[in-house]
């Protein structure tokens, strides 16, 4: 007999899914790992597994139906799909950003670019890229109505905005051109320290552009420079959305409607390579402004143009190839979240000027993930995601409590000029820091799985980038500093500092603690050889660590130190728990790996 496929149960053969059999069953994990006792209240089990993100957001072990927002696709408060039904098919905007002083170069990185995957340019110029009277030559082959321009000058805003306006004029193309001018002075003094810009020439730019250049809009509110500074994610809007305000405040007095003021303004965001985050992280963006545009009085339907770059504040110089992973998982992230335009920053961008291969990856990377992954398909693909609706409000909600923080303090100028906002990032990043210090925030070829003989290609230097204002940190800044460390030492003396692991017992018994402290150390650039105790003397180092099982330690821990420290060992390191006599320091799972590497250079010789 066939049955319907509307009386179908494909569950009717498991048990219900009930909260407390689940805890049961975590429950059971939790006590092998010692996480949790036989006496442990069920009702306790969840707050095991929870965290709290740099933002002091929850995050749950488990989201349910409960947890979710509501709201429909296209609908305020936009946070899930921003678009009409079926434009969001189109996908995102590829935007390719480009920094190389030589206008010929970029000229040629430009059409490339634009013939194989990208749909817009994204110049940096001035002192930190291409020269503002090389603009013209740069864009010479570049169809200003089909492919929008995207201009980054930092001071030399003005300079640059009037050489856009003459090339688009020159060409008969004021009513086409599009893009953004990247007037952001809020930005500029959060970057590099200065006086307040005043914001009447970014009113004066916005005001030419409606007048005259229809398609083109004149204000970036850059949120990068907070999270390039250390900020969380909600830290990072917050600032942004106080910025946004500023814009429309001065924009207005000087005659713009507000919906004139509102359509001149895009906003650049970090993604990085948490993708649940970062996801949230755009959709509470558009959130937090239609709550703006709601107050302002704008009209239904506006809602944040959001421009997702690839965190600058992750990528690596060390085994800079993983960076390419990183950055899928943040494009990815980008798209999913609903950006308008997407920036992958390529692989090498640490080390120099990226090379023609390094920004074909870039591209394709984005390119992808629009065609062969048809992410953008699919409207909306993180709506109805609980976890996903829950962090999008909460983040939303932090966010809002930070701006209005701001907005207290005189406003986003105000915040930064008493130190306001840069004290409050400097705290963010102390607490990031200590986490990636004792590897609770891993760096893959950094911090862990290190390849002491990687070979690094060469790049020509960049453009030295702006500064004076809120520091530029970059999460492998500490690790990478010892590498370099390492390296100098090794290029000056022939040979890298080395650490002897003195492994006690069979393979199978010393294994794992001599894999975890080999991959501590080499997260130092110090080299790692192994042996018996005995094999000290001929080894070369001066640093040993012990590498064994609890029970070995208490039987031959003492004995073993004994006969390193006889056989010159300067210091004596375990790897585990436990005090024995001999051992002077220990080496586990969340110890300050950063501080370990310091003292152990520093006992070897290696200088700063």
């Amino acid at each position: 007999m066939t049955v319907p496929p509307e009386e179908l149960d494909l569950a009717a053969a498991f048990p219900p899914a009930e909260r407390d059999r689940w805890r049961e069953l975590v429950k059971g994990v939790l006590r092998k790992s010692g996480a949790a006792a036989d006496d442990t209240p069920l009702d306790e089990i969840e707050g095991l597994l929870a965290r709290d993100s740099y933002d002091g957001v929850p995050i749950a072990a488990l989201y349910t139906r409960d947890d979710t927002v509501p709201g429909r696709p296209g609908l305020a408060p936009y946070v899930r799909e921003v678009r009409p039904d079926g434009e969001g098919l189109a996908g995102w905007d590829v935007r390719q950003r480009h920094v190389h002083p030589d206008p010929a170069v970029t000229r040629q990185a430009v059409l490339a670019d634009l013939e194989n995957g990208a749909t817009s340019v994204w110049l940096t110029l001035g002192a930190a890229g291409l020269p503002v009277a090389a603009l013209p030559e740069a864009l010479r082959d570049v169809y200003l109505d089909l492919a929008p321009v995207v201009l980054d000058a930092g001071s030399d805003t003005a300079e640059a905005a009037e050489a856009l306006f003459a090339l688009a004029q020159e060409r008969d193309q004021a009513a086409n051109v599009s893009g953004n001018l990247g007037a952001d002075p809020l930005g500029l003094k959060a970057r590099t320290g200065g006086p307040d810009a005043g914001l009447g020439r970014v009113a004066e730019l916005a005001a030419r552009c409606v007048r005259d250049f229809p398609k083109l809009r004149a204000v970036t509110v850059d949120g990068t420079v907070y999270h390039d500074a250390g900020g969380s994610d909600t830290e990072e809007l917050g600032a942004a959305v106080a910025a946004g305000v500023a814009y429309l405040r001065a924009l207005t007095d000087a005659g713009l409607s507000v919906d004139e003021a509102f359509g001149q303004l895009e906003f650049r965001l970090a993604v990085n390579a948490d993708q649940f985050l970062s996801i949230a992280k755009l959709r509470a963006a558009r959130r937090l402004w239609r709550r703006v545009a709601e107050v302002s009085g704008a009209a239904d339907g506006t809602v944040m143009r959001v421009h997702a770059v690839t965190s600058s504040a992750m990528m690596t110089r060390r085994d800079p190839w993983v960076n390419m992973l990183r950055t899928t998982v943040a494009a990815f992230a980008a798209g999913i979240g609903g950006a308008d335009a997407v920036t992958v920053q390529p692989f090498d961008a640490r080390l120099g000027l990226p090379d023609d291969f390094a920004r074909r990856i870039a591209r394709n990377t984005q390119t992808l993930l629009l065609e062969e992954s048809s992410l953008a398909r699919v409207v909306d693909p993180a709506g109805g995601s609980w976890y996903v609706e829950r962090l999008t409000e909460d983040l939303a909600q932090a966010a809002w409590a930070w701006f209005t923080d701001i907005e207290k303090a005189g406003g986003l100028a105000a915040a930064l000029g008493s130190g306001l906002v840069a004290d409050r990032l400097a705290a963010t990043w102390a607490r990031r820091r200590k986490d990636i210090a004792r590897r609770k925030a891993p760096l893959t070829g950094v911090s862990e799985f290190p390849n002491l003989n990687e070979k690094l290609p060469e790049r020509s230097p960049a453009p030295e980038q702006p500064d004076g204002g809120l520091p530029l940190v970059r999460y492998a800044q500490d690790f990478e500093a010892l590498r370099d460390r390492s390296d100098a030492h090794a290029e000056a003396t022939g040979a890298r500092p080395k650490v002897f692991l003195a492994t006690l017992g069979p393979i199978a018994v010393h294994t794992a603690r001599a894999s975890f402290a080999a991959n501590l150390f080499q997260a130092g650039g110090i080299e790692t050889v192994s042996g018996a105790p005995e094999e000290f003397a001929g080894s070369g180092a001066a640093v040993a660590c012990l590498c064994s099982s609890d029970r070995l330690y208490a039987e031959r821990a003492a004995d073993a130190a004994r006969i390193l420290k006889d056989a010159g060992a300067i210091k004596v390191w375990l790897a585990g728990k436990g005090s024995f006599d001999g051992v002077d320091a220990q080496i586990f799972a969340g110890c300050d790996a950063v501080e370990v590497l310091e003292t152990t250079l520093h006992d070897l010789g290696v200088s700063r």
